[in-house]
């Protein structure tokens, strides 16, 4: 009697990590086409790519923008009403594709799409192996951690040496932190859900919070991509 009350059990955790998971990543899946939609409209566009690019301050406010946005939605969104996750998540995402419009005037379409369709299928593959993986990744998150942290100094160093050696070993190494982080952040965020909490405020803003870990996860493992498979105009 207690075997089956188990099985039950696993059963209904099983399906609630599911419908959840399903939840995250059509968040994340809207705020990549918000930002692939304006990163395109941008950049078709020669009057809102001088607004945008023709002032050297403008791309500076629109970053410190942007960081200010995913800190405060990060710390804050279970504090946040739905609707104001929602604005602040889809708000987060326009800006990137103002931010990303640049990456079509430095690279070209088809090269574009191609490190897309390649990011997309190693996203994938890597975030079903967070899910389906018995395996306890926690173990993963100090050593990524570290490592990203290692990418963002080296970044800023590698501004002032502007060294070609030192900018491929930072784009590796972002490669394998970004896969890594694909899964051990899914696996952490089908973790997180609280069964019986479906069809609450607190579910749907706890799915935009997944949603924007693996958003991060996606774009940051699609530049470093486009560093390396990226053919310049």
């Amino acid at each position: 009697m207690q075997s089956s009350v188990r099985t039950t059990s696993l059963d209904a955790t099983a399906a609630e990590q599911q419908r959840f998971m399903v939840r995250v990543y059509n968040w994340m899946t809207a705020g990549l086409g918000i930002t692939g939609f304006m990163a395109y409209y941008i950049s078709s566009s020669e009057t809102m790519m001088q607004l945008v690019f023709g002032n050297p301050i403008m791309p500076i406010v629109l970053i410190v923008v942007q960081i200010g946005l995913v800190f405060w939605l990060a710390s804050r969104v279970m504090h946040m009403s739905v609707s104001q996750a929602t604005g602040v998540f889809m708000l987060y995402a326009g800006l990137t594709g103002v931010t990303f419009s640049a990456i079509f005037v430095v690279y070209t379409a088809s090269s574009i799409t191609s490190t897309f369709l390649v990011t997309a299928g190693t996203f994938g593959a890597m975030s079903l192996y967070g899910y389906t993986t018995k395996k306890d990744l926690t173990s993963w998150g100090s050593f990524l951690f570290m490592g990203l942290i290692g990418i963002i100094i080296a970044s800023v160093v590698n501004i002032f040496m502007q060294s070609s050696m030192m900018h491929m070993i930072i784009t590796y190494a972002g490669v394998l932190i970004f896969v890594g982080l694909t899964a051990y952040d899914t696996q952490k965020i089908k973790e997180m859900n609280i069964l019986g909490n479906e069809g609450t405020d607190e579910d749907t803003k706890e799915a935009i919070r997944g949603a924007l870990t693996l958003y991060l996860d996606f774009i940051n493992l699609f530049l470093m991509l486009l560093r390396l498979m990226g053919d310049r105009r």
